[in-house]
């Protein structure tokens, strides 16, 4: 019994590069090898483009975290708050089991502020509890650390690299639909030209 010769099956990776080589196939357009150029200028923007946005947008966004980091830490104090009443159990919904109950603290410019503090669940009268102030005493969130200015500094780095992906697509498609529509155009000359003489009838 023979053997059966296999036939090499097309993969969409080899269709896709058979359709877009530089060669000399007569059935080539110039549409096509100006796509090809154009597929192959694109690539190379993405490969140097997108590291060096990335590089950019990442130092300008941990200047920019830095910048708030320094600010906050200037502008944000923390107090020693005193409990004035027991706290109860956990406030329903509360995902870190606080309650809140009335504390009094002395804010850095000597202003006395008594408010309503979350505190840890059932919590004595007189306890003390750390916070985080603005200068006249108000609540505030804890100044920015280094684990967030390193954050945003990732951020930033893939906020750069997408932009430059997202731009180099928008201008392929672009591209992309100038070319089908110059194909278009090719392929009814063609028929307005051949078309007839399929057609004609002896």
């Amino acid at each position: 019994m023979g053997s059966k010769e296999r036939k090499p099956r097309a993969t969409l990776a080899g269709r896709f590069v058979r359709g877009r080589r530089l060669d000399r196939n007569p059935l080539r357009r110039p549409a096509d090898r100006v796509e090809t150029i154009a597929a192959a200028l694109l690539l190379m923007a993405l490969l140097v483009g997108a590291p060096l946005a990335a590089l950019a947008s990442g130092t300008w966004a941990r200047t920019m975290a830095q910048r708030a980091e320094v600010a906050q830490a200037a502008s944000r104090h923390q107090v020693t708050a005193v409990v004035l009443t027991a706290a109860g159990p956990a406030t329903p919904g509360s995902w870190n089991l606080t309650s809140m109950t009335p504390a009094r603290w002395t804010a850095p410019d000597g202003t006395v502020v008594t408010r309503d503090l979350p505190v840890p669940a059932y919590t004595s009268a007189g306890m003390t509890v750390r916070v985080w102030t603005t200068r006249d005493g108000q609540l505030t969130s804890p100044p920015m650390g280094e684990s967030e200015v390193a954050n945003l500094t990732d951020l930033g780095q893939v906020a750069g690299a997408a932009s430059v992906a997202v731009l180099l697509t928008l201008v392929a498609v672009l591209a992309r639909r100038s070319l089908d529509k110059r194909r278009m155009a090719g392929w009814e000359a063609d028929w307005q030209s051949t078309g007839p003489r399929w057609t004609t009838r002896a």
